[in-house]
């Protein structure tokens, strides 16, 4: 009897071959064929799948998102509950920072699909800042606990301070991709910043 085909599993295959192929030759030079051959299957089943190259790198970034959520999730479960606000974003900028190969694809490959959506218009086209949202509500709500809590320094506004991270974190991402510093040098830039946000 004929194994069923599991659509959601060979997606993610697809996908996981655009990742691969983009951490060896860019985003750019990333093709439909390129990843089918990555894949091992057939230009057409990528199609099938995919009907365009825009829809292939949004889905294989999206299916990095997820996974680069779970692993962020993992961090805080190891956290006392509930997890207090610094250490929510120390456990944020942990998963978010390119410290491993796991999340080097995930920035880098993030950091592509942004620079190609400046002039591709297909690719603007996809709510993908739909997820840097949810992350800056999640970002806020801790800070916002801290607030109350007493443990944000005079004058740190939440909106302002969410900006500051998120920008913090491509900023140092990027760097650390080019190698203009070090992953520890990375992390105490962060440690240093987050000082000057929460009280000791």
């Amino acid at each position: 009897m004929p194994r069923t085909v599991d659509h959601a599993e060979r997606r993610a295959q697809i996908a996981e071959a655009l990742v691969r192929v983009a951490g060896r030759e860019g985003l750019h030079a990333v093709t439909m064929r390129s990843v089918a051959a990555e894949a091992g299957v057939s230009l057409r089943l990528v199609q099938y799948y995919f009907e365009t190259k825009a829809q292939l790198v949004v889905a294989a970034v999206r299916h990095l998102e997820q996974q680069s959520r779970q692993r962020w999730r993992e961090r805080l479960a190891a956290l006392p509950d509930p997890v207090p606000p610094r250490a929510f974003v120390e456990a944020f900028f942990a998963e978010a920072l390119p410290t491993d190969p796991q999340s080097r694809l995930f920035h880098l490959v993030g950091t592509s699909y942004a620079v190609l959506a400046m002039t591709d218009p297909e690719l603007a086209r996809e709510p993908f800042v739909a997820g840097v949202d949810d992350l800056e509500r999640r970002l806020a709500d801790a800070l916002e606990r801290a607030e109350r809590a007493g443990q944000l320094r005079d004058g740190v506004d939440v909106a302002t301070e969410v900006a500051h991270l998120l920008a913090l974190n491509h900023g140092l991402g990027t760097s650390v991709l080019v190698g203009q510093r070090t992953v520890e040098e990375a992390r105490a830039v962060v440690r240093a910043h987050l000082d000057r946000v929460f009280v000791a």
